[in-house]
This record gives structure tokens, C-alpha cells and sequence, in this order.
């Protein structure tokens, strides 16, 4: 067994992380309407998977789980906080960030979305950002890129949907000009405009939804227009202004009146400061110019998805000490697992790792061998262990003890408290550890309960200490789903 964060189950669970819900007023909102659309949801999706394979094909990715999973949690907030008429199941989002210096983010059907490195360092608080990240899921949960294509169909065909997919990537490879080849680029503007009414309003109530400040959708609007100079950033060169954008904006947000929003975050401010210690990225002008845009050999001028500060990292299956590997924001579709005495359900992109006295349930990124240890630092492990005391509180003791022999850095952060495991009596406590494989400071829950045959079942949750909001609702399912049978 071996390091571990985690957050806590039942009320221990409760208490170490505070995701709480923002009341807001929905008074007097702007009812916003899809346009008609003739394509079926599952073009959308095919569409997207397309274009989003040539966009990662040209397109020079931040491969640092860091800023990656910070990025892909506001995302999936945002994405969770759409409302409920424009929610559609078979929709996938998924947040990635490109190491390109150009104020820019898109997003494609389906939900693929993009988040250029020069937004998040032009953004002025973490409601900036995830402004535009709203504006844009708005416009997939709208169907927008499928719905702009059916009206070119009108007036070309076959390449008309190419086109709309080089519009929506706006200036990703020969794609994008399509539109104004066609010879019908003021239509299509026309209605982007349009559009982008509708992907600011909308994108003004997924905030609040999801407890941001709409008025920083607005406000991000002048970052950008202070940003980007007399000819603006590349993003407002896709996204024209409908006109008294910032003005219907504010009218908005003043509707929604969010209480007690978030705007700026320890986690924001850490990610700007930790992405301007890197080499400065390259615009995608310098990027294309250099040919293929994501090629498989480095020019080691420019080592694009790299840390600078760790310069020798590689793609090894396991992550190594001091080296930063991506790890998967958990899946929000679970799927069952069943042991040998227990039932659980965990994220489906959360692998299943069996050792002798129980397995252990983490995304690819999040474990390791290290010294012929068994390492992890995000995910559940569950399983039963022979102890040589009869009560609970002792065996569990006994349990921390052998934790605490392969993590020095372990120790409990506060007393034990009533539990239920698998509708058994428990008991649960936190603890902190620093990490030996990342040297990140680790939340660690541990549940435990007797079986019957006097043997300890426990389970450990696992998560850094700056992501556990993010995995509170996934442990909580997880430890919802746990049944017991012995």
C-alpha cells in the first residue's frame, strides 16, 4: 500500500471539501431558443470526433497534467451547469489546452473543446476564463456548428460542411478560409452574429449556473479588446460582436444576481504564475510555418508540450519522481465492479488494479511502481486485511500504523467520527501526506468496518490536496455504491 490523498467519506467526506451551491435569481433571464436544425444529434458528435482529430493532429497540445485537469474542471463545471433543455446525453465534452501564445478557445460539435495557453494568461481571474469556455460550450449545446451548416447547404454542398468546420476553428490549417472561398462569407456572418448573441446569453446563464459572475463574460471582452491592440485577438476575429455586446451582457448578468460568486482562486492565480515560468509558446502563425504542427520528433527549440522545468520527462506508462503526467478528470458515467465480498461502482475511465489483499481503482497517470511498491495519487482502493485486534477502532488504528510505515509524511488530520459502509457501521478519518511520487501535498480518507469473520474491510480515497472540491462528488458516489457481503 502506499501514498495516498484522498477526501473523505460520509461527513469526513463533507468536511474537508465545500463545493457549495450557488443560490441565484433567475428573474427576469432572456429566454434563449435553438435554432432549427435538420441534422440528428449523433452528427454533431461525428463531426466533431473529426474535426477534433485534425485539430490534435496540427495543433501542439499542453501535455501538463497540472494545468490540464485544472482547465478540464472548470470546463466539466461549466458543462454541468447547462440547462437541462440544451443538455444532450450523447454530448462528451472534453477540455484541452494548446500550447499556442494567441488569445483563442473553440469549441467543435460535440462538445471537443480547446483552450488556447494565451487565454488563461491574458484572463485577469479565473471568471475571465471561464467566460469564454461558457461562450463556447454554449454555442455546442446550441448545435450551432451543425445548424450554420445546414443553412449553407442552401447554397452549396458537400464542401459547405468543411466549411462550417474551418469557421468554427477558426484558422486552424487551409480549413478556415473555405468560408470566404464559397463566396457567401457575409451569410454566414450574418448569422454568426446571431449566434453569438445567443452563445453570450446562454453562456452568461451557465455561469451563474455554475456560480461565476456573468458580469466576467463581459468584463472579458475588454481584456481581450486591451489584449489583442487595434486588430484584436484572434478570437474576437472569429467571434464578431453582435453589437452592444457588453452592455447586454451586464443586463444579464444584472438578472441572474449569482450570490457569493467565484472570480478569482488560489488555483488560478497558481497555473497563470506556474505557465509564465515556461518558455513563451509560439503563436499559431509560427506554428504553421514550421509545417506539420504537431510532429512526432520536438524541434528542441521549441519543446511545445514540455515543462520546462522538467525537461526530461517522457510518455512511460508510469509517472516518475518529479515528473508531471496527465491525469483524466474522473468519468461521470460509472460502471459496476464486483469482488469477491463487495459490489462498487467507480468513473469508467478509472482502471481496475488487483494485488493480493484487495484492488485499487485509478485513471491512467495516477499510479506508479516505485522501489516494488504499488503507488497512487488519485482514486479508491478497497480491501479487506487480517488484523490482530477485535475492535474496530483498534484495527483500524492498526491499519493508519501500516500505512504510516511506507509514508513518513503521514499523519491524521483529525479524530475518528461515525461512518457507514455498505449500510454497516464504520469509521472514518482524514489524513495528509506528501506525496512520493509528486511531491504534492495529498488528502487521504480512510473508511474502515469489521467483517464478520473479525477480518478489517477498508476503503482509501486518494486525491492532491488543490483538486479534492473537484473529486467530492465522485468518492461520494462511489462510496454510495459499496455493498458488503460476507
Amino acid at each position: 500500500m502506499s501514498r495516498f490523498s484522498s477526501l473523505r467519506a460520509g461527513s469526513c467526506l463533507l468536511a474537508l471539501i465545500s463545493m457549495g451551491v450557488m443560490p441565484i435569481s433567475l428573474i427576469g433571464q432572456t429566454r434563449v431558443v435553438a435554432p432549427k436544425n435538420p441534422y440528428s444529434i449523433d452528427k454533431d458528435v461525428q463531426l466533431g470526433r473529426q474535426a477534433a482529430s485534425e485539430v490534435e493532429r496540427q495543433m501542439p497540445l499542453l501535455s501538463d497534467s497540472e494545468v490540464q485537469s485544472y482547465v478540464e474542471r472548470i470546463g466539466l463545471r461549466l458543462a454541468e451547469a447547462i440547462p437541462r433543455e440544451f443538455q444532450h446525453p450523447e454530448f462528451r465534452y472534453s477540455f484541452k489546452v494548446v500550447n499556442a501564445r494567441d488569445i483563442n478557445a473553440f469549441a467543435l460539435p460535440g462538445g471537443f473543446t480547446y483552450v488556447n495557453r494565451g487565454l488563461i494568461e491574458a484572463a485577469r481571474n479565473e471568471g475571465e476564463m471561464a467566460g469564454v469556455i461558457a461562450h463556447e460550450i454554449s454555442h455546442v449545446a446550441l448545435r450551432h456548428g451543425t445548424a450554420q451548416a445546414a443553412k449553407a447547404q442552401k447554397y452549396q454542398t458537400g464542401a459547405a460542411v468543411v466549411g462550417i468546420l474551418g469557421a468554427i476553428l477558426g484558422g486552424v490549417g487551409n480549413v478556415a478560409g473555405q468560408v470566404g472561398q464559397m463566396g457567401i462569407g457575409a451569410y454566414f456572418l450574418k448569422f454568426s452574429r446571431e449566434y453569438e448573441k445567443q452563445a453570450d446569453l446562454l453562456g452568461a446563464q451557465v455561469m451563474a449556473n455554475a456560480g461565476y459572475d456573468p458580469h466576467d463574460l463581459a468584463n472579458m471582452f475588454r481584456t481581450l479588446e486591451q489584449k489583442g491592440g487595434s486588430g484584436g485577438p484572434q478570437w474576437m476575429s472569429s467571434h464578431p460582436n453582435p453589437g452592444n455586446r457588453f452592455e447586454y451582457i451586464n443586463q444579464e448578468a444584472d438578472a441572474l444576481r449569482v450570490n457569493n460568486p467565484i472570480r478569482d482562486t488560489p488555483a488560478f492565480t497558481r497555473i497563470q504564475a506556474y505557465l509564465r515560468e515556461m518558455r513563451p509558446a509560439r503563436s499559431m502563425q509560427e506554428i504553421g510555418r514550421g509545417g506539420q504542427r504537431n510532429p512526432q520528433r520536438r524541434d528542441p527549440r521549441y519543446p511545445d508540450d514540455q515543462d520546462q522545468r522538467y525537461p526530461d520527462r517522457d510518455d512511460q506508462r508510469y509517472p516518475q519522481q518529479g515528473r508531471r503526467q496527465r491525469v483524466e478528470y474522473p468519468s461521470s458515467r460509472l460502471r459496476n465492479y464486483n469482488g469477491n465480498n463487495f459490489r462498487i461502482s467507480v468513473p469508467d475511465n478509472w482502471r481496475e488494479l488487483p494485488s493480493n489483499d484487495g484492488v485499487t481503482f485509478a485513471p491512467e497517470g495516477a499510479y506508479s511502481q516505485t522501489q516494488g511498491r504499488f503507488v497512487f495519487t488519485h482514486g479508491v482502493q478497497v480491501g479487506v486485511v487480517r488484523t490482530q485486534s477485535n475492535s474496530l477502532r483498534a484495527a483500524t488504528d492498526e491499519l493508519i500504523r501500516a500505512l504510516a510505515q511506507g509514508n513518513q509524511s503521514l499523519q491524521q488530520a483529525g479524530g475518528y467520527e461515525r461512518e457507514t459502509l455498505g449500510r454497516r457501521d464504520a469509521l472514518g478519518v482524514s489524513l495528509t501526506n506528501i506525496s512520493e511520487l509528486s511531491g504534492r501535498q495529498e488528502l487521504v480518507s480512510v473508511v474502515t468496518t469489521m467483517l464478520r469473520n473479525g477480518d478489517l474491510f477498508y476503503l482509501v480515497a486518494v486525491v492532491p490536496q488543490d483538486e479534492s472540491q473537484d473529486y467530492q462528488r465522485t468518492f461520494m458516489a462511489v462510496l454510495g455504491s459499496l455493498s458488503v457481503n460476507d
